[in-house]
């Protein structure tokens, strides 16, 4: 299969077509709106399934299978919001808090673009490791922590950002979610599988379709901020999935897994880390970390990025 014949079959899956017809809706100033219960729902439902079904598949993991591929992640947790730190710093131009915000969100992770990797991977034949869902947990709480530490300068309750980290919603299902998959294994799997597996991309689909809308709500924002948070959003990502793919290749993860981890590297966080920044980094501004995050990382990555990670991966895996 051929770079082009991969973008188009990432181009036209529903996920994309949905994300992008939620764009679509909001340009036209569409009266389409998802009720805030339904996305609450919704993303409940996906993280809380990708944790189980991931512990359903550590149950089978022997850890020391698990052990390389847990420190490659840990690394990219801590190196990524150090770098970017210092590019929001050095390129942006922006504040100490501005920075430390942006920083929070590149160096945790978004599950939404890691369901993407995974589906495409495995549409293109490269099922990766089912332990997968084990390093999006441990992806999510380092670059936060240490971003937060980073801008912290006065200001802002650092133990409480830290205490809304660990115990906001998606931490606590991917977790939860993990343990139980780990501790049911799969019997328990077998007992829930028609509602947490044969309904799981429809969900996504839908979920996606509002975070559409939601990005195209932030179009404006980029005005405001420049040029070179578009630079910012696009090639801080790619350095950084493209760092995710080789040590995932290093580490001995297929070319799926290689693919998967690239991508969660190339994320931004607009779940976890925003709840955080709010607390934390009250003076750092929204329109900049959000923008930057849902208006152009996450479609990037969802077009563009993670065909290139996977055409990256097999480049490796040769």
């Amino acid at each position: 299969m051929d770079a082009l014949e991969l973008l188009r079959l990432n181009l036209l899956s529903p996920m994309v077509l949905a994300f992008a017809l939620g764009v679509l809706a909001r340009l036209v100033k569409s009266d389409l709106a998802f009720p805030e219960a339904m996305y609450t729902a919704l993303s409940i439902y996906l993280l809380f399934a990708i944790g189980f079904k991931g512990g359903v598949e550590l149950s089978k993991t022997p850890l020391l299978l698990l052990l390389l591929p847990a420190l490659a992640t840990l690394f990219l947790g801590l190196f990524r919001p150090l770098l970017g730190y210092a590019v929001a710093r050095r390129f942006l131009g922006v504040s100490r808090p501005d920075a430390g915000a942006l920083a929070a969100h590149y160096g945790s992770v978004s599950a939404v673009t890691f369901l993407a990797a995974l589906t495409f991977a495995q549409a293109v034949g490269h099922r990766p490791e089912g332990f997968m869902p084990t390093l999006v947990a441990l992806l999510e709480v380092p670059g936060i922590v240490l971003a937060l530490l980073l801008a912290k300068r006065g200001g802002g309750d650092l133990g409480e950002a830290l205490r809304e980290v660990l115990t906001g919603k998606s931490v606590v299902l991917l977790l939860g979610g993990l343990g139980i998959g780990a501790l049911s294994g799969e019997a328990g799997m077998e007992r829930v599988k028609p509602f947490f597996v044969d309904p799981f991309y429809g969900a996504l689909t839908l979920f996606l379709m509002d975070l559409g809308m939601v990005a195209a709500s932030r179009f404006s924002a980029l005005r405001q901020v420049g040029f070179r948070l578009v630079l910012f959003g696009t090639l801080l990502p790619l350095f950084h999935g493209a760092l995710g793919v080789y040590l995932g290749h290093l580490v001995g993860l297929s070319v799926g897994g290689a693919t998967v981890l690239g991508a969660m590297s190339a994320s931004a966080s607009y779940i976890a880390a925003p709840a955080a920044v709010r607390i934390a980094l009250p003076e750092a501004n929204p329109s900049l970390y959000l923008a930057a995050s849902l208006a152009v990382t996450f479609p990037f990555n969802l077009v563009l990025g993670i065909p290139l990670y996977h055409a990256l991966a097999v480049a490796l895996g040769r």
